[in-house]
């Protein structure tokens, strides 16, 4: 048994629900991180699955996981060819203009003394593309689904921020971080589909449920 909800699962592959607030990686000052659950998601295996992409911390939902190193590799020339589908859904601080979209930026990495690194729009930075479409409004904020089709380290966060004119609700980095007035315990982005495509073998299909704190915002993925 598992705390982590598993959402597809054979013989060379784990789908898991990741939680919001569990790190992919061990924080340098320390917290809870994937690996704490390594041995759960042996399910009878010897070998403990391997991530095979990255979600942030705060990001919940879809995450693929190899349970060898061929597949390992096999999964990760997926993502590099973006043959993956991937579905996010986000809530945005804002009602932005239109029903749908494409963001196309190029992407460069800063880092600042008061602020950290972080990611900006830059014409010599690296070209990502994120498709968008308006799910739904309450209360001032908006449902959004995106479809990214490049994989660039927060290129949802800063396409909202750069291409949409706000910030994904409660981000620390390009809106104005968790706040109680808000709602947003965090930044309010949640990983909704996945699909690995396989040669000689069905797809790797798997859908996380929308998590509580999005329905606590008045947003179902309907």
């Amino acid at each position: 048994m598992t705390d982590i909800p598993i959402l597809f699962e054979d013989g060379e592959a784990l789908v898991i629900d990741k939680p919001a607030g569990l790190s992919i990686d061990r924080p340098r000052k320390g917290g809870p991180a994937l690996e704490d659950h390594y041995e759960q998601l042996k399910l009878g295996f010897q070998r403990a699955p391997s991530p095979v992409h990255r979600l942030d911390t705060d990001t919940s939902g879809c995450l693929l996981l190899a349970r060898n190193p061929k597949a390992l590799k096999r999964f990760g020339m997926a993502f590099e060819q973006r043959l993956v589908e991937k579905r996010y859904l986000g809530i945005l601080s804002g009602i932005p203009e239109g029903e749908a979209g494409t963001i196309e930026l190029s992407l460069s990495k800063i880092s600042s003394a008061d602020r950290g690194w972080r990611m900006i729009a830059a014409k010599k930075g690296k070209p990502s593309v994120t498709h968008w479409r308006k799910v739904a409004e309450h209360d001032g904020k908006a449902l959004i689904e995106f479809r990214p089709e490049t994989g660039r380290t927060h290129q949802i966060r800063i396409h909202c921020e750069a291409g949409l004119g706000m910030s994904l609700l409660g981000d620390p980095v390009y809106g104005t971080g968790p706040d109680k007035k808000s709602g947003a315990p965090r930044t309010m982005l949640h990983a909704a589909g996945l699909v690995v495509p396989r040669e000689n073998k069905p797809a790797i299909e798997a859908a996380a449920p929308l998590p509580r704190d999005f329905a606590a915002l008045g947003f179902t993925d309907g």
